[in-house]
């Protein structure tokens, strides 16, 4: 399997050296890139300094617009699988085998590497809003995920297309609900997350209320009505 490791990093220059650098260190026999989504700190500067392999949005375009670039590019390289994989350090190298040998065992276009397969999800604030949205996509598609909000997930040659070339493919949780509604066939495998290294996530009180708000009103009325190609 020709892979391609897509790092999306917005103002991760806390992180992103000790990212990449642990990920070429373990895994070296794998591509990457970078895609800077118009960061307004020294991660443009650190990836240059250090040599990595980078694209380099000009402006923020969003989480969306970041991994679709890196799509493309994994399109136009004519990759097998495109794995999207956090630049804040959280997600570890050792699992990346794990989600390849489960796409080509069972067939999947998508595999994730969920943190609650074997383990409970801790009862916070934030794991209550992954499991309202684990309930929804288990009613609008009849799979259920244990971890629907992971962003580690793995893309295979089907999707990179689809996402490359079409619009309105964000790597959220309605996007899955809406692949698998067009056949699309979603697996997990277990794996074990870090803490963000250093920073502070996206994803504060206020804005954590706002993506759930945003994902019940896609999953229970817009996937509905978006177009079935196919997939």
């Amino acid at each position: 399997m020709k892979l391609l490791i897509v790092i999306p990093a917005y103002n991760e220059e806390a992180n992103i050296k000790t990212t990449v650098s642990k990920l070429r260190e373990r895994r070296p026999q794998y591509d990457y890139v970078v895609v800077n989504d118009g960061s307004r700190d020294g991660t443009t500067a650190i990836c240059r300094k250090e040599g990595f392999n980078l694209v380099d949005l000009p402006i923020n375009i969003g989480l969306a617009g970041a991994v679709q670039t890196g799509m493309q590019y994994g399109y136009l390289q004519d990759y097998d699988a495109v794995l999207q994989y956090d630049g804040d350090g959280q997600h570890e190298p050792e699992y990346i085998e794990a989600l390849c040998d489960a796409m080509i065992k069972d067939n999947a276009d998508i595999v994730i590497g969920s943190r609650f397969i074997e383990e409970k999800k801790p009862f916070t604030p934030r794991m209550m809003g992954s499991t309202l949205i684990q309930f929804l996509l288990r009613l609008v598609s009849g799979v259920k995920l244990t971890d629907p909000t992971s962003g580690m997930r793995l893309f295979g040659k089907k999707l990179i297309k689809e996402f490359a070339q079409n619009m309105n493919y964000g790597p959220e949780p309605d996007t899955l609900a809406y692949l698998m509604r067009s056949g699309a066939k979603v697996v997990e495998v277990p794996v074990k997350m870090s803490d963000r290294l250093e920073g502070e996530s996206y994803l504060n009180f206020t804005r954590s209320i706002r993506y759930m708000m945003h994902m019940c009103v896609s999953m229970l009325i817009i996937v509905w009505f978006r177009r079935r190609p196919g997939v």
